[in-house]
């Protein structure tokens, strides 16, 4: 492929991971104020699959897994759609979709602070100043008295940091886990399984079926966004990006992501941007900018 082409897949690949994952937070946010939150991640997930599969079995992509690999998948399926966003969702009821975002950022930090625990690896400098701005910015974050006074706001936030320790060990999980070769065929797996679960999760907690034709046309579209482009577009735009650039680079969708998520959680809902929040989300960024920039060892 000529060099100017890959360089325009690469943009609109950043694009992709940037605007595309930093508008999930709004589009979920949109979606449960209708839609009980383990029942919209399992119709999100369980389209998504039937598509990536349908895409991996004419572009001819293997499908077989093994039963260790299935079992990996089972529990990664679990962390990152069942509890990693069905609980997320859910949290979003209480929390504004910016702040979520802001909180959902700190996964880096947890991610080095479970790699140091799970595989004992030294921390570096910038790792060390990324984590204690981390702390400063959540600190700040989630201290603001006029925003926990609001009821369920501290249990959204408790549950959003267990939503991300969750998604964080299953990040380090995967990377030494067997799983099938294929990524894009593993999260098809990941996602079908997922969505089974959040469907016997949604059954279980007795949760408000909605037909899709009752949806008003704002759910519709915000649905259609998650399915196609949150699960499918923005994956293959991130799956495409690691085989082209450094993963450093690819990483910084983890502080672009949440500016997103605040802007349009401002403009398209009215949220509020409080001083403080801002000021925590500048500290908060920073420590991760300086942690998914640390050099390798």
């Amino acid at each position: 492929m000529p060099k100017s082409n890959t360089k325009a897949l690469i943009i609109v690949a950043f694009f992709s991971i940037y605007i595309i994952w930093g508008s999930t937070y709004l589009l979920n946010k949109i979606a449960v104020t209708e839609l009980s939150p383990f029942f919209l991640a399992a119709i999100r997930f369980s389209c998504a699959s039937v598509l990536i599969f349908s895409i991996a079995k004419i572009m001819k992509m293997k499908l077989s897994i093994t039963k260790k690999q299935f079992r990996n998948s089972i529990l990664v399926g679990f962390l990152f759609l069942v509890y990693g966003n069905g609980v997320f969702v859910w949290a979003l009821k209480y929390v504004d979709s910016g702040f979520a975002a802001l909180l959902a950022s700190t996964q880096p930090l947890f991610v080095l602070l479970l790699m140091r625990l799970m595989d004992n690896k030294k921390m570096q400098p910038k790792s060390l100043i990324g984590v204690g701005l981390g702390l400063v910015g959540m600190y700040l974050l989630v201290s603001q008295q006029d925003l926990v006074a609001n009821e369920g706001v501290l249990l959204g936030i408790f549950m959003i940091f267990t939503c991300v320790i969750g998604w964080s060990y299953a990040s380090v999980f995967v990377s030494k886990a067997d799983m099938p070769k294929n990524y894009f065929v593993a999260t098809g797996y990941q996602m079908a399984i997922g969505s089974i679960m959040l469907l016997c999760a949604s059954l279980l907690t007795k949760e408000e079926w909605i037909s899709p034709l009752e949806w008003s046309a704002d759910v519709k579209i915000s649905m259609l966004l998650l399915i196609t482009f949150g699960s499918i577009v923005a994956f293959t735009a991130f799956n495409y990006l690691l085989k082209q650039v450094s993963t450093e680079k690819v990483a910084t969708s983890a502080y672009v992501n949440p500016i997103v998520a605040m802007l349009l959680g401002w403009y398209v809902l009215d949220e509020q941007l409080s001083t403080q929040s801002i000021v925590a989300a500048v500290v908060l960024l920073t420590g991760v900018y300086f942690i998914t920039s640390r050099k390798k060892v």
